[in-house]
């Protein structure tokens, strides 16, 4: 049976971090302090995120109450002193005057009422309308969970990641509710700006609290409605909290215009690979190349079986390659698993610097996808869905015929010629030994190899420096949202 090393986590927190997180944060500019609330909720929720509970049992709450409020106390006296001048504290349950979850609804209608979905609310706090879900209501439920210009929509279910996000909604042409995984706030307008809290809540999940705080099971993290309420929020008056609301609006606007044209710089430069062997492979040089049949060409063979059983001399583990470790351009190494075979197996099956592997078989866009063995590994081997081709080198340059196979010209030949069913396309030995290989003189397979290799090092520069930008915009996102709610903007 294949077998994988096991590997062991580590601690994601330390103890104490109430302390750590005081001093961490005393001086301005730094990442901001846990209010007195936040602390509360945190604690008894440590525990409850290290491990995952069966599903529909309760966590139990491992610190005593009497522990709690003694740190929430300590807390209390270094946070106060941080508000600025005419500053307070107060509960969300104090300023929200309703917090209402929405409703679950598995059906469609394409001419019901739109249902805000998890996937409506963006990383920065937007609502996304590009992809409305329409769902069939009546009118008393319409009534009853119909959203109002001025209210925070608080996702309150998601992954552990994304819990948290929020959005302010500021109407629609048309009704709009929305799902069981939201919680409508509506404040109290005499004393919370709805504009202004859905800015607080943006900067609360972008610092990590609703992660800290939420509850856990397989696959999902939720945020109780009686946590979320005993939040603490910093508050100036009114007028101030309208204009800080109406300065982060306009700055994030800009941030997200810069943000929206880097992205499609770096989906630009994503590109470039595609269209690069695109030019090649369907140059008019390259209609004029000779072809010869892939199976006449080199040597195909595929992998190991798993499940079977070793016969004859003894066998020994050897490492092998899965169909998950081979991806479009290259290999990804990071869990190679391990197999039992016999040294004749190994003799066979041993993977050789400049062997092309190829993938049988999986998504339609996927099809055919490989990389070039380089030995990365002293000794692997390669499952049986994967295919091994191996080449005369003084002909062929493996590269080279990588890169045909993975260009558009491969890629169509595949889809026209694989074995499909529902989401999934096969090739099998035959089909891909029928491959039509490009097969210009191996001085000419080096010249568009090497062009491709310079291509390709630009991208890549293109791609770290839009990728640092993208990190950099992000970055003054939280930088704006802290100084905000720290007085100084």
């Amino acid at each position: 049976m294949p077998k994988r090393a096991s590997r062991k986590s580590s601690d994601l927190c330390p103890g104490n971090s109430a302390e750590c997180r005081l001093s961490a944060s005393s001086s301005r500019g730094q990442a901001s302090t846990l209010t007195t609330s936040e602390h509360a909720a945190r604690l008894p929720a440590q525990d409850d995120s290290a491990r995952v509970q069966p599903r529909g049992v309760r966590p139990r709450r491992p610190e005593p109450q009497a522990e709690a409020a003694e740190v929430v106390a300590h807390v209390r006296v270094a946070v106060e002193k941080e508000l600025p001048s005419g500053w307070r504290r107060a509960r969300l349950s104090d300023v929200v005057r309703q917090a209402q979850p929405g409703f679950a609804s598995g059906k469609r209608d394409p001419s019901g009422v739109v249902q805000l979905r998890m996937n409506n609310v963006t990383a920065s706090g937007r609502l996304d309308w590009s992809l409305p879900t329409r769902v069939p209501v009546g009118a008393g439920d319409v009534e009853a969970f119909r959203l109002e210009p001025g209210d925070v929509l608080f996702n309150n279910t998601n992954s552990v990641e994304l819990v948290g996000k929020s959005a302010l909604f500021e109407g629609f042409g048309e009704p709009v509710v929305f799902s069981n995984h939201f919680t409508r706030l509506r404040t109290d307008g005499e004393k919370l700006a709805p504009e202004f809290l859905a800015a607080w809540l943006l900067e609360r999940w972008q610092a990590g609290l609703f992660r800290n705080i939420c509850h856990r099971w397989v696959g999902q993290a939720a945020v109780q409605r009686e946590r979320l309420l005993e939040l603490e929020i910093p508050l100036p008056n009114i007028p101030e909290q309208k204009r800080i609301a109406a300065t982060l609006k306009k700055q994030m606007a800009a941030i997200e215009r810069a943000r929206a044209s880097a992205a499609m710089q770096l989906r630009a430069a994503q590109a470039l690979p595609a269209a690069y062997l695109r030019a090649i492979f369907t140059s008019r040089e390259a209609q004029r190349w000779p072809r010869r049949a892939l199976g006449d060409a080199s040597e195909i063979v595929s992998g190991i079986t798993l499940g079977r059983q070793p016969r004859g001399s003894l066998a020994r583990s050897v490492p092998y390659l899965r169909v998950a470790n081979v991806k479009d351009g290259y290999l990804d190494l990071s869990d190679v698993y391990k197999i039992e075979a016999t040294e004749a197996e190994i003799g066979r099956l041993r993977l050789r610097s400049g062997d092309l592997l190829l993938t049988e078989g999986g998504d339609l866009d996927k099809l055919g996808r490989g990389t070039v063995w380089r030995d990365e590994l002293p000794e692997c081997l390669h499952q049986n869905h994967i295919f091994r081709v191996r080449f005369d080198m003084n002909q062929f340059v493996p590269d080279f015929v990588s890169a045909q196979i993975g260009s558009q010209y491969g890629k169509a030949y595949f889809l026209a010629h694989g074995k499909r069913t529902t989401g999934i396309a096969t090739i099998n030995q035959r089909v891909l030994a029928a491959f039509p290989l490009m097969a210009p003189e191996r001085s000419e397979q080096e010249r568009i190899v090497n062009t491709l290799h310079a291509q390709q090092v630009r991208v890549e520069r293109m791609r770290h420096a839009l990728a640092a930008r993208l990190t950099e915009i992000d970055a003054i996102s939280g930088v704006l949202l802290r100084r905000a709610f720290n007085g100084d903007l």
